[in-house]
C-alpha cells in the first residue's frame, strides 16, 4: 500500500512538472517566441535547468526541452549556426538556455541567495536579466560526432576560468589549452558575427541587445 502510495505521488510529480512545461510552452507561443530547433534543426538543445546537473542543483524547468527565444534572438542563433556550419561543416551551436521566465528566474536567485553564487544570477527584484527578455542564450559548440567541445570549464562553471578576459593568462598558466581557447574564440565569432555580444565572466553568455534597450523595447516575460 505504501510504494503504491509512492508511485501514485510520483506520477503525480512528473505530470504537475509536464503541466508546467506546458503552459511555459503555450505562453512563449502566445507571445510570439521561436522554438529555435523548428527554425534551425542543426541547432541542438539541451537544457541544463530542466535536470538538476547545474550550479542550483535544483529542476527548474519541469519537463521543458525546447529552447524559446524572441524572434530577434532567434534569427541571430539562426544565422551564427550557418556562420558555423561554413567554417567548420557537421559543427553544431549546443543551446543549454535560452528564454527564462521571471518566476524560474526567482527560483534561480532564490536558490543561491546568501551565498556567493548570488553573484551570478541576475537579481529579479532589479528587473532580472536578458534571459527575461528571451535575449540571451547560454550555448556551446558540439562536433560533428555530438561530442562537446573542450571549451576549458563546463557551461555553468562559476569561477575566473570562465572570464573570457583571463584566457591568455589561463592559457600561459596551464589552467586551460590553448585548443579549448581557440574552441572558445570560435564560439565568440560566430555569435558576434551574428549579432550577439559575449559576457565577460561566462564564456558561454551571449545577449542581443543591452538591458536599457531591452527595457525600452522589448516585454519581459512576467509569468
Amino acid at each position: 500500500m505504501k510504494i503504491r502510495h509512492i508511485i501514485t505521488l510520483g506520477m503525480l510529480f512528473l505530470s504537475s512538472l509536464a503541466i508546467c512545461a506546458q503552459d511555459i510552452e503555450m505562453k512563449f507561443r502566445e507571445l510570439g517566441f521561436i522554438d529555435i530547433s523548428e527554425l534551425n534543426p542543426d541547432v541542438r538543445v539541451e537544457l541544463m535547468y530542466a535536470g538538476d546537473d547545474n550550479f542550483t542543483g535544483q529542476v527548474l524547468y519541469g519537463g521543458l526541452t525546447r529552447a524559446w527565444l524572441h524572434p530577434d534572438a532567434a534569427r541571430a542563433v539562426d544565422k551564427a549556426q550557418k556562420k558555423l556550419s561554413e567554417i567548420m561543416p557537421g559543427y553544431r551551436l549546443l543551446v543549454k538556455d535560452a528564454a527564462r521566465p521571471m518566476s524560474v528566474q526567482r527560483r534561480m536567485f532564490n536558490a543561491v541567495k546568501g551565498t556567493s553564487k548570488a553573484n551570478y544570477v541576475a537579481n529579479p527584484a532589479k528587473g532580472g536579466g536578458l534571459h527575461n527578455y528571451g535575449l540571451a542564450v547560454d550555448v556551446t559548440i558540439e562536433d560533428a560526432q555530438g561530442n562537446e567541445l573542450d571549451m576549458g570549464t563546463p557551461v555553468d562553471h562559476l569561477g575566473p576560468e570562465a572570464n573570457i578576459d583571463r584566457e591568455p593568462l589561463l592559457v600561459k598558466k596551464g589552467v586551460m589549452s590553448e585548443y579549448a581557447r581557440q574552441n572558445r574564440l570560435l564560439l565568440r565569432k560566430v555569435m558576434k558575427d551574428a549579432g550577439f555580444k559575449p559576457l565577460r565572466t561566462e564564456w558561454w553568455h551571449f545577449n542581443l541587445v543591452s538591458k536599457a534597450i531591452a527595457r525600452e523595447k522589448y516585454k519581459r516575460l512576467d509569468f
